[in-house]
């Protein structure tokens, strides 16, 4: 059976953090199965539906698994070339201790070269540096020696999510990835992009995608869902704007999927 997921607005500095509580204990209380925080640094416009991320998404993680039980947090996705692997795999086991091992760490590239710019970071070497820094995490989370004593060590597994759909993403996906989660693909470009994804490795990768549903009438978003379902999506993620409608829309789109 397919897990919906839900995307949460971090997308306005002046939401009251509150909403962002008041979303992820509705979204648990509806039965999605994961939250997932987008991520941005320094953006080069303000943020909003183009860049999210007001809120760091690994500290918010921490302030909303404490106020919920059951769903899990993950990011979606966390621009890891432009932070130390060690600073954040220190963050997200313990974020996954504390939570009760709620925690999915979603990886990506990354692709504002102005952001890069502003934090220091070199555009054209992010690929090569994601891939380092995933060995780095993988070799933390998994006990094997990297100079010093990592601390907390994983008590349950810690899902690394890698998102994206280009070649390098799909080929990082099935080196290092638990998961794979997609963006903006239809039935068949879902299922051609798992193809590729399978044949760069025969690692077990849960599947997934990333939908919309921002304005409009639901029905093509949920006839959309249900087609990606047919091509053997297993996650379905789905962003619901602005987060004075979200709750309404999370709402509505459960509904009518599980009643289609």
């Amino acid at each position: 059976m397919v897990e919906l997921q839900v995307v949460l607005p971090d997308e306005s500095a002046s939401m009251p953090p509150e909403r962002l509580v008041e979303l992820a204990v509705a979204a648990e209380d509806l039965g999605y199965g994961t939250a997932w925080l987008p991520d941005h640094l320094l953006p080069p416009g303000e943020f909003g539906s183009t860049y999210g991320g007001v809120y760091e998404p690994l500290v918010t993680i921490g302030y909303l698994a404490a106020r919920t039980s059951r769903i899990r947090f993950g990011t979606s996705v966390l621009v890891l070339p432009m932070r130390s692997p060690y600073v954040v795999a220190k963050q997200a086991a313990t974020l996954h201790r504390l939570s009760g091992e709620r925690v999915v760490l979603g990886i990506g590239a990354g692709w504002a070269t102005a952001e890069f710019a502003a934090v220091g970071a070199v555009f054209e070497e992010r690929g090569r540096r994601t891939d380092e820094s995933l060995g780095i995490i993988r070799d933390l989370f998994e006990g094997r020696d990297r100079g010093g004593v990592f601390e907390p060590k994983l008590r349950a597994p810690l899902p690394l999510m890698i998102g994206g759909t280009t070649g390098p993403a799909l080929r990082r996906a099935a080196r290092y990835g638990d998961e794979w989660q997609g963006l903006g693909l239809d039935g068949a470009g879902f299922a051609a992009a798992v193809s590729r994804l399978r044949s760069f490795g025969d690692r077990p990768i849960k599947v997934g995608t990333r939908l919309d549903w921002s304005s409009g009438d639901p029905d093509p978003v949920v006839a959309s869902a249900h087609e990606l379902v047919d091509a053997g999506a297993e996650t379905l993620a789905v962003s619901f704007g602005d987060e004075r409608t979200a709750l309404d829309r999370m709402t509505k789109f459960r509904e009518l999927f599980t009643a289609a």
